[in-house]
């Protein structure tokens, strides 16, 4: 018998830097659309996303990318984290990518998902998303429902 594993999916992101809220945008938006899913604020990431990860057996982080991407709005999907040098995730000093990888030298076992939005260049203070940014905001929520939805163990 399939049982479902207890997902929960993280926001990461600055509301004060336009398009690198779209992860704190995106979860929002899902606690509206599926108060079933938990879901929590990873605020810009670093080492505080460990201790959600403990007791979970999945975890989707949601957070803007920069450069990884050609368009402004385009989601990835990463089953495995990229190369940190080539994927920017985060402004913070440690980031998305880097906590994961120190989780899994802790010995997390969590099976651990990322979706990136590209974001563009996210270095300017805003409380306003582009709009391609904006409108992949419901995109993501629909994966996001797709990858726990389909999910078996």
């Amino acid at each position: 018998m399939n049982e479902m594993k207890r997902t929960l999916v993280i926001g990461c992101g600055n509301p004060l830097m336009g398009n690198d809220a779209v992860g704190l945008r995106v979860i929002e938006a899902l606690e509206g659309q599926r108060p079933d899913i938990a879901t929590s604020e990873g605020g810009v990431g670093g080492l505080g996303l460990i201790p959600m990860m403990e007791n979970h057996e999945r975890i989707i982080i949601v957070d803007a990318m920069s450069g990884y991407a050609a368009n402004k709005g385009e989601i990835k999907v990463f089953n495995t984290p990229p190369d940190n040098e080539t994927f920017p995730l985060s402004l913070s000093d440690i980031g998305v990518l880097d906590t994961v990888g120190i989780a899994k030298e802790m010995g997390i076992s969590t099976e651990i998902i990322i979706i990136g939005i590209e974001g563009g260049h996210i270095d300017h203070f805003s409380d306003i998303m582009d709009p391609d940014v904006e409108n992949a905001v419901p995109k993501a929520v629909k994966k996001i429902e797709d990858l726990i939805d389909n999910q078996t163990s």
